[in-house]
């Protein structure tokens, strides 16, 4: 990597904040045992001291791919980090991190503020209690680092926009690895992967979260927790969803009546059936089917909930 590429400070327009999202500041730095840090060549507002820390006016990922050190934050004491470790700087709040001077460290950074970054900690996405993430060493999120970095050299018409969709990537990425370490228990996840099955091959008939439970040798409230930790649903909206997705392709793709699909889903009546497909869909079943067909009706509010 060129030296001149290595660390770049950007600005975004008016126009370029309307996007959502907009990349501050890109680097990446080698700090080899016992050298002082932070290097000394970062604009002011950036620079600060290991013991007296600082406060940024931006969200900053910084990824960790040699060496250990530390990381402290007003909302997360002390902790340990090293190689494959990725933690996140929340705007406005004070923090600190080093390397340690027996090993020195190499690390990664992307700045970024906007709307969609304050909306994710709004929504509990993002965690000041929760600022580390289990990544591991990883060449595709070298890569993105890297190219965010040849993008912000060339800074080429829409340079932020491309610049924000690393950034997403870089996020999503650490959220959903960390979230993977979470569950390195093989049998956690095959006893997740099983109720799945469970569930899809049971569809059509009188299936509970209770039942999978036992059938896993689990615990209900254990089942639910892990199920809801791992998938992002709870179990029996897990159920539902499979539901409103199978009627929707019956729905669109066969001459199944309402109440025939109503049946084939194990709902009580076609009633049912319809209140609960207009409240996953906005829409009646019938009018779903008539605007997939292309027969007429309104399409499906924006808004509509899919799941």
């Amino acid at each position: 990597m060129n030296s001149d590429k290595g660390i770049r400070y950007l600005i975004a327009s008016e126009q370029d904040l309307q996007w959502g999202l907009t990349v501050c500041s890109i680097g990446f730095q080698d700090i080899n045992p016992s050298e002082k840090y932070p290097p000394q060549h970062h604009p002011k507002s950036y620079l600060f001291t290991p013991n007296r820390g600082r406060v940024l006016d931006e969200y900053q990922l910084i990824y960790i791919t040699r060496g250990k050190g530390k990381f402290c934050s007003a909302s997360q004491r002390s902790i340990a980090v090293k190689e494959g470790m990725m933690f996140l700087l929340f705007p406005g709040e004070w923090h600190t991190y080093y390397p340690s001077e027996r090993t020195g460290w190499s690390e990664y950074f992307i700045g970024c503020k906007g709307y969609t970054m304050d909306q994710r900690m709004e929504k509990g996405f993002l965690l000041k209690s929760k600022p580390v993430f289990q990544v591991g060493l990883d060449e595709e999120v070298v890569r993105l680092y890297h190219k965010a970095m040849d993008v912000a050299h060339e800074q080429l018409p829409g340079f932020q926009q491309v610049l924000s969709g690393v950034a997403n990537m870089l996020i999503g990425i650490a959220y959903s690895r960390d979230k993977t370490m979470n569950f390195q228990d093989k049998k956690v996840k095959q006893q997740i992967d099983r109720a799945r099955i469970i569930m899809l091959e049971h569809m059509n008939k009188r299936i509970t979260p209770e039942i999978i439970a036992e059938q896993l040798g689990m615990s209900y409230s254990c089942f639910r927790k892990t199920f809801k930790e791992y998938t992002g649903f709870a179990p029996i909206q897990y159920i539902q969803e499979l539901k409103l997705q199978y009627a929707k392709e019956l729905l669109w793709t066969t001459q199944h009546t309402i109440k025939e699909i109503a049946f084939m889903l194990n709902f009580e009546n076609a009633e049912y059936f319809s209140v609960f497909f207009k409240k996953k869909q906005r829409l009646t079943p019938l009018e779903y089917r008539n605007y997939s067909k292309g027969l007429g009706g309104s399409p499906p509010p924006p808004h509509a909930i899919e799941g």
